[in-house]
């Protein structure tokens, strides 16, 4: 038989190809018939046999045996074994955990903003509701005739171009949220005079503010430079402001409005003395959907875009927005941005 008058061609075709990837602590070795070794994974030195077995068919002379090498232990190899299966499933039984909790503060999350922006949706119907009401009842009061003063007429007339712009601006405020979230907002700067930027804005809350009883104070310093921004992004900022501390302004009716130069930039500032925001929730009132959640502030609706919008007009013009309350006592909110309208 050709096998066994050529062992170098047993040992280099059949043996090594068969035994040589076999993974094992052991040595496996091939005995020929004087059990001189013909094959070995490894030098057998000093290593003790434990076990041989005969080929039987083929090689009936040669037998694979089975060698433990020195200084090899059984039970250290199988404590090793246990381990690393113990470390494996211990890892498993991890990314398993963190799996189930991230899924469950996903779903959480998920949650929340759905319940929020159905919130935003109701709030918003009902703030749009609000002016367009008022239109209908003076828009109805003037087709019937009943207002004979021209005077009076004429001021039901500003009452109705008031909400209009208000319901506007509220559209706006919708319009570009989505923007916003779609990445699509772009603003258009150009050198704006500040003052009438400032009166315009408040003009457009005349009505609400003479209803409501409000004091309002106008401090506009004097030579103010005209800065590069959006005249109507900036604007739409201010009267989110404003708007703001009319609604929660409680029961002082007092509403405070500063534009003056400060640290190199201009400061547009709206303050009242309304219900305040607890410490805890000032660094979240700037997020989109939130409001605060206490029992002063319920029943007080509002889409929770706004302020979202002004600290996005804001840092699109370099500058931020940032806001002083103490409950029961009011709060300020400051819009600082650059000469230059960006960083």
């Amino acid at each position: 038989m050709v096998l066994s008058r050529d062992g170098d061609a047993v040992r280099r075709e059949i043996l090594e190809a068969a035994l040589g990837g076999l993974e094992s602590p052991t040595i496996l070795a091939v005995l020929d018939a004087q059990g001189r070794p013909v094959y070995s994974r490894a030098p057998l030195g000093d290593a003790q046999r434990l076990l041989s077995v005969a080929f039987r068919e083929g090689l009936p002379h040669w037998r694979l045996a089975v060698y433990q090498p020195s200084g090899f232990s059984p039970r250290r190899a199988v404590r090793r074994q246990v381990a690393v299966f113990t470390g494996a499933f211990a890892v498993l039984v991890a990314v398993i955990v963190v799996g189930i909790v991230a899924t469950w503060r996903l779903m959480r999350r998920e949650t929340e903003m759905a319940r929020l922006k159905s919130e935003f949706v109701a709030n918003v119907s009902h703030d749009l509701k609000t002016p367009l009401s008022v239109i209908r009842m003076f828009g109805e009061t003037l087709e019937m005739g009943r207002v004979a003063d021209p005077a009076r007429r004429q001021e039901y007339y500003r009452v109705m171009t008031r909400e209009s712009e208000r319901l506007s601006r509220l559209i706006d405020n919708v319009l570009d949220f989505s923007r916003i979230e779609g990445g699509r907002r772009v603003y258009e700067k150009s050198p704006t005079a500040i003052e009438p930027l400032v009166r315009e804005t408040l003009e457009a809350f005349d009505y609400p503010l003479a209803q409501q009883g409000f004091k309002v104070d106008v401090e506009i310093a004097p030579d103010l430079p005209e800065v590069a921004l959006d005249a109507e992004a900036v604007g739409q900022a201010l009267a989110n402001l404003v708007d703001n501390a009319i609604k929660y302004a409680g029961e002082r009716r007092a509403l405070r409005v500063e534009a003056r130069v400060a640290e190199g930039g201009l400061l547009l500032a709206v303050a009242d003395e309304g219900v305040g925001i607890p410490v805890e929730e000032q660094t979240r009132i700037f997020e989109k959907f939130y409001r605060v959640g206490r029992s002063e502030t319920q029943g007080r609706r509002g889409s929770g875009v706004g302020l979202a919008l002004v600290k996005h007009v804001a840092e699109a013009h370099g500058g931020s927005v940032t806001v002083e309350s103490r409950p029961g006592k009011g709060s300020r909110f400051t819009l600082r941005l650059p000469h230059g309208g960006d960083a």
